[in-house]
């Protein structure tokens, strides 16, 4: 599983270091490489393993609304497969940092079967919106809760 965060420089060709911990992941799957898309104005990862997973819970669902019609259009389309070169680092394709707003410093953060990659600004701003979101909204309070935590 994918855990925990790291704030790493994207290189002058789009290039980011995959952190030894998250390469260890990789690795138990035999994954030579990442499933990058889109999502949230952010960059998911996925090993080859879980990306089929979800390809084929995409493929199941009888919902087939126009909105999920152009969710697996931008989501699957808009995927690519990044290889790992041979000092453990991916090229992140310009159309998904351009998306990301991807410039210099990024954050890799563990989400358990995947890890997304964001901007340091798109970090902060997330982690101060959990910190509104727990003074505010009971529901959340309340699912955490349901955690043990």
């Amino acid at each position: 599983m994918f855990r925990g965060s790291s704030t790493h420089k994207l290189d002058p060709k789009g290039r980011i270091s995959i952190p030894t911990r998250f390469k260890a992941v990789m690795d138990q799957e035999n994954c030579p490489g990442l499933m990058l898309s889109r999502m949230d104005q952010n960059i998911v990862a996925y090993t080859y393993g879980q990306w089929e997973k979800i390809e084929q819970r995409i493929l199941s669902l009888a919902e087939k609304s126009d909105a999920m019609r152009r969710f697996r259009r931008v989501f699957v389309g808009g995927a690519h497969d990044c290889p790992l070169d041979s000092q453990g680092r991916i090229l992140i394709p310009p159309s998904l940092r351009s998306y990301a707003g991807l410039e210099k410093n990024i954050v890799l953060v563990g989400v358990l079967d995947h890890f997304e990659i964001l901007s340091e600004e798109q970090w902060n701003r997330e982690t101060e919106q959990l910190e509104t979101d727990m003074e505010n909204d009971e529901t959340l309070r309340a699912e955490i809760a349901r955690l043990g935590l």
